[in-house]
């Protein structure tokens, strides 16, 4: 299968790509570029945001046009086109060599985020954490290396979450109405040089998960059966959602960050956002409830 469309951004990092099904708009961010990327489907115009610090996951948030953002420090309500920052847990536990990374909006408007150990001389580790407007921000796992791969399946009973080094995707019950977690199922294990990174869930209830290292993006059935496998044009792919007016495109975002020469030579499309048409259609995102 090849794509369809490329979008050209050359990112070090894309990451965190949603579709904005209110606006129909795809989103993503650039973490180390310090940029969000807003392209409009209808007009095919892409718009880069500068951001104050490194985003690295982010939400659609309800009736408003803000974005609940996890940049490296903590959780805020972030205008883009003000540049304005609400922050609403900026947890001690960000401590040099730590930083927030891949997150997503739950079916009961929570936003969840995990944090990862970008310095190997760091001694800490990283955590689950859930932000509402009731219970502030609560930790869930700790102990984490690279949070990755957070989804819900589409009831909203159940959680998945990777650790990326790990090579491990595991999946939790989501206990209601307080938002606890059970204890941790492995759901899948990827093989040696793929590292599940960002995820998503069909219709279905099947996960998509981008396989950084192994150029591809593998369909899991809700039971942890691989169902199908889709190579992408670069070796970093890092994150997918289903989008466009009908949810029905694949769009994966990739990185250029530590590729040398001879493969971004290879690689001419590494850092861009890929479309893909695969017979399978994709959920609204959930929008964060302030």
């Amino acid at each position: 299968m090849k794509p369809i469309d490329i979008l050209g951004s050359r990112n070090i990092v894309g990451e965190g790509i949603l579709w904005d099904s209110r606006r129909e708009l795809l989103w993503w961010t650039d973490i180390q570029g310090l940029e969000l990327y807003r392209y409009d489907w209808a007009r095919s115009s892409m718009q880069v945001l500068d951001t104050p610090e490194r985003v690295g996951s982010f939400g659609f948030v309800a009736d408003s046009e803000r974005l609940i953002t996890a940049f490296a420090s903590g959780i805020a309500l972030y205008d883009a086109h003000e540049a304005t920052v609400e922050w609403l847990a900026r947890p001690d536990a960000i401590v040099p060599g730590i930083r927030f990374n891949d997150g997503r909006v739950d079916r009961r408007g929570r936003f969840w985020s995990g944090t990862m150990v970008e310095d190997p001389r760091c001694q800490s580790s990283g955590c689950l954490y859930s932000v509402d407007a009731v219970g502030g921000m609560r930790c869930h796992v700790r102990g984490v290396r690279i949070s990755n791969g957070l989804c819900m399946s589409p009831d909203g009973s159940r959680l998945y979450f990777a650790d990326s080094p790990t090579r491990t995707i595991f999946v939790y019950d989501l206990i209601e109405p307080a938002g606890d977690l059970g204890p941790p199922q492995v759901f899948a294990h990827t093989p040696a040089g793929a590292h599940p990174d960002g995820a998503a869930v069909d219709a279905d209830g099947c996960i998509w998960s981008a396989h950084w290292g192994a150029g591809c993006v593998v369909r899991y059935t809700p039971d942890g059966r691989i169902d199908r496998t889709i190579p992408v044009p670069a070796c970093q792919p890092t994150c997918v959602c289903f989008g466009g007016p009908d949810l029905d495109v694949l769009c994966v975002s990739s990185a250029r960050e530590g590729l040398d020469d001879a493969t971004l030579q290879s690689e001419p499309d590494a850092g861009a956002v890929f479309l893909y048409r695969t017979g399978v259609q994709g959920l609204p995102e959930p929008e964060f409830l302030p």
